[in-house]
């Protein structure tokens, strides 16, 4: 069954042979192989302004150069996210992304006028988080016990009703081999070709 797949590319360098878009651009081709419909939004070639007040997070609006990114957000019924750990967390534009998007009125709705209970609108979408990094994979799930993929996945995504929310992460990635990059490249093919 085709469905409507948004792929985000979060490293904040525009460079193409940065590996975060070679992995999105697989799943990409094995998507749409599939006929799963996609859209694609880099966050490198967009300006993201920073949010600076609680007040501009619940009342101001999302700014016009991510409107269409927003729009994505909610047309979609999958989402997947590509993107290099930095200081064991998502780099920083990522981060600004996320705050922008997953407004109240987008991602949610309160419920009461204390602001403390809230509705989720991006309930029935599910996500794939695809995570670069320097060290060994392993280490980062045992050892950091995934800590900023976990808080990314409980506390930004499944907050707004977006789950499951599944991992695929890429360890030792400055020394892969070829083959190994190539091994890579064929699982995210696959991954888009189930739009998992």
């Amino acid at each position: 069954m085709p469905r409507r797949v948004l792929v985000i590319v979060g490293h904040p360098d525009p460079s193409p042979d940065r590996l975060c878009r070679g992995l999105a651009g697989a799943y990409i081709e094995g998507a749409e192989r599939s006929g799963h419909e996609i859209r694609r939004i880099d966050l490198a070639l967009l300006e993201v302004p920073l949010l600076r007040t609680m007040r501009e997070f619940e009342h101001g609006t999302i700014p016009d150069s991510i409107q269409d990114a927003a729009e994505a957000l909610v047309w979609a019924e999958h989402i997947v996210i590509v993107f290099p750990l930095w200081l064991g967390t998502m780099p920083a534009l990522l981060k600004a992304f996320l705050e922008q998007v997953m407004r109240p009125g987008t991602a949610f709705v309160y419920t009461d006028k204390t602001g403390r209970a809230v509705r989720s609108l991006l309930r029935g979408r599910s996500a794939r988080l695809v995570v670069t990094m320097g060290m060994p994979a392993p280490v980062y799930r045992l050892w950091f016990l995934s800590h900023g993929v976990a808080g990314m996945r409980r506390s930004i995504l499944s907050f707004v009703g977006i789950r499951p929310v599944r991992e695929t992460l890429f360890g030792m990635v400055a020394t892969a081999s070829d083959a190994k990059r190539a091994s890579w490249m064929g699982q995210m093919r696959k991954l888009g070709e189930r739009a998992r």
